[in-house]
């Protein structure tokens, strides 16, 4: 999930203990991204005009990481006009439990983990999350500091070609320190959207929840497809948005519901 289009640089950054942090670290560098990965990107959909290359991988459209092995391991498919989309891999084995935990001691982020998982239970899918102390199949952890200085908030991925979910969110803390935690709790609820398979709502034109002209997520899909039920237009305050604010509480909507009991 993204808050702003704006790059943020160390010098505009509020806190002491980050700016120290940028001044004892070697500051980063965007990098030229290799035309191929462009080009792969480009044919699953994905927006290629502010990808970053970390390492860990690519993180594209703000808060999906993509290996170098995902990313190539991925097929492309037919381009799509809806609203409400999930990715060609889903979560497989239904029922099932997916275990969550929380790596980050703070007690808002265990207390925004019960948020959301609780949101997603209370749906009474056939996916159900359980959060765990130790293990997990999908864990929690502060993201690397340089994450703050590209304006990255936080990420995830999507699921495998196995039908396991994406194993890892990565929350950028210096941002979340003010912020309640039922934002927190739907920032982690959308990122665990990615994980089980959901793009976000507005992908044919982020500029609905990001601002500024329109920007449009991508010409193909790796799926991004349409789910059957939910809206063709603008889905407003749904959890999957692109970008939101980190004291927002967005709740499941309506669509929000179908989107997810169609799936799960």
């Amino acid at each position: 999930m993204k808050i702003s289009k704006t790059i943020m640089l160390c010098s505009a950054l509020v806190g002491g203990a980050f700016l120290s942090s940028c001044q004892e670290e070697a500051e980063p560098q965007m990098q030229d991204i290799p035309g191929n990965v462009l080009d792969q990107l480009n044919a699953l959909g994905f927006n290629t005009n502010e990808v970053i290359k970390t390492d860990l991988g690519y993180v594209v459209e703000h808060d999906i990481l993509l290996t170098e092995d995902e990313l190539f391991s991925m097929d492309a498919g037919s381009s799509v006009t809806d609203e409400h989309y999930h990715t060609t891999n889903l979560v497989t084995g239904l029922p099932r439990t997916i275990t969550v935990r929380c790596a980050i001691s703070d007690q808002k982020y265990q207390d925004a983990l019960d948020v959301a998982i609780a949101r997603y239970n209370a749906e009474n899918l056939d996916l159900t999350f359980q959060k765990v102390s130790s293990g997990g199949d999908i864990v929690i952890s502060a993201s690397p500091w340089y994450y703050s200085f590209f304006g990255i908030l936080g990420s995830a991925g999507f699921p495998t070609a196995s039908g396991n979910p994406h194993n890892s969110i990565l929350m950028t803390t210096s941002y979340y320190s003010s912020a309640p935690v039922n934002g927190v709790a739907t920032v982690m609820a959308h990122e665990m959207g990615h994980c089980i398979g959901f793009r976000h709502t507005d992908y044919m034109d982020r500029s609905y929840s990001c601002g500024g002209s329109t920007d449009n997520e991508g010409a193909s899909d790796v799926g991004a497809i349409h789910i059957p039920g939910t809206p063709t237009t603008p889905s407003a305050n749904s959890w999957m948005l692109a970008c939101g604010s980190a004291s927002g509480d967005r709740p499941f909507t309506s669509a929000d519901k179908t989107a997810l009991s169609t799936l799960y």
